[in-house]
């Protein structure tokens, strides 16, 4: 079926531009005019012109390789943004086809264009919009089966408010956790970056004058410029083995099971960053099966969906014991207090009152909010933590060798005096 590109206005006279797919030219005019669309001209796309309209980038150009649109990601706030528009428009009354259009209309960035004319050209052909989405990999499933719900009640504005207001809490969550670590990993940058430059460069200018004098120098003395020089004629190797630990960790991690489900385990119950990850976690499980619950989502897909967005392995697999727990009639509830290092006596409570009135999705609401509070304060608790600490380290690093410096000097100050 040969593709045509088009231009037409609205009443309004905004002009709209997009691609569609039909038999002919007239057929194509006839779909753009029960849109309300006035269609000003109809172009087919000749197989030879396909590559020319095509936006390619200068490595597809260059290396003739042609990327499939399916396979483009997108940023999660552009995904927010899009979600939240769609939201607004669809509860204007903007048919969905028209909105699809403005969207495309007003986009700048090249991905989200190529992805947003791509399901419109799909729209056109009778997809319907959740099964335009899922052609993409970008959109995780989780949104596609909110999409899918409300085309099934008719109720796609609330539909789309719901992805947006999860992927703000989403974002908001992820925010909170990445800003707290913001200031710790800074401040154990400055202390390698100042282990370096002292091992490097303070240090050696030191040991010349120590040496020209031939003191005996202090054992505190004689260790710091032995780190010293080891760091200048080895730190080459320190830096192989420290990169080959990370590959090896990493590689276990991928391809070991055991190994890596012994590590989220242990992570969990790290001291402070193990409440901070499990606290965390469990607020993105409830809101994502609130959501999904208020969708008509049926509880076992609703516990499918939510466990996968759980970034802990050995959390993830405590849930998917209690999926197969529900399979067979047990309540949610009973299963997730065999897991109390994941589930708190507060969580499960809190969802048997949900089922046992048929209010679940009010209570995974309540859930939600009370633990993206507990949430903070773990995450405030940990970066109150970890900054002193961090800061006690690099004042010991400074005044150990400051210490072993001094004492160097008054030695050879004694030197001096004989």
């Amino acid at each position: 079926m040969p593709k045509y590109t088009y231009v037409a206005i609205n009443e309004k006279n905004r002009k709209y531009k997009n691609e569609m797919i039909a038999d002919s030219a007239d057929e194509v005019r006839k779909n753009l005019r029960a849109r309300n669309l006035n269609p000003l001209s109809v172009t087919e796309v000749k197989p030879s012109q396909k590559a020319n309209t095509e936006e390619k980038s200068i490595w597809d150009m260059e290396i003739g390789v042609s990327k499939d649109v399916h396979t483009l990601k997108i940023r999660k706030n552009k995904m927010l943004v899009f979600f939240h528009q769609m939201a607004l428009m669809m509860r204007s009354g903007i048919s969905l086809s028209i909105a699809m259009e403005v969207m495309l209309d007003s986009e700048k960035d090249k991905t989200m264009r190529s992805i947003l004319r791509d399901i419109s050209v799909n729209l056109y052909n009778g997809l319907t919009l959740s099964r335009a989405m899922g052609l993409f990999k970008t959109f995780p499933v989780l949104y596609i089966n909110i999409i899918q719900a409300g085309e099934a009640n008719g109720k796609l504005d609330d539909a789309f408010e719901q992805c947006s207001d999860l992927l703000k809490k989403e974002l908001k969550l992820s925010g909170k956790v990445r800003g707290a670590l913001m200031y710790p990993i800074f401040l154990l940058v400055l202390t390698i970056a100042l282990v370096i430059v002292m091992s490097v460069v303070v240090l050696p200018s030191f040991a010349g004058i120590f040496d020209a004098f031939g003191s005996e120098l202090p054992a505190i003395t004689r260790f710091v410029m032995s780190m010293s020089d080891f760091f200048i004629y080895w730190g080459w190797l320190v830096i192989i083995i420290v990169i080959a630990l990370v590959v090896a960790f990493t590689l276990m991690k991928r391809n070991n099971d055991n190994f890596a489900m012994w590590c989220a385990n242990f992570a969990i119950k790290f001291p402070i960053i193990g409440e901070v990850i499990r606290l965390t976690n469990v607020a993105r499980f409830a809101n994502m099966m609130a959501t999904l619950s208020e969708s008509g989502v049926n509880i076992l897909d609703s516990l499918t969906l939510s466990r996968d967005v759980i970034s802990n392995l050995y959390m993830k697999d405590c849930l998917n014991q209690v999926i197969e727990d529900v399979k067979i009639g047990t309540p949610i509830n009973v299963s997730m207090t065999r897991y109390k290092d994941v589930f708190d006596g507060l969580f499960t409570s809190m969802v048997r009152v949900g089922e046992e009135s048929g209010q679940l999705a009010d209570s995974l609401k309540k859930i939600a909010g009370m633990y993206e509070e507990k949430a903070d304060d773990a995450t405030q608790t940990m970066t109150d933590a970890m900054t002193p600490a961090m800061t006690v380290i690099i004042a010991g690093i400074v005044g150990f060798v400051v210490i072993a410096i001094f004492t160097g000097m008054f030695s050879m100050y004694d030197v001096i005096a004989k």
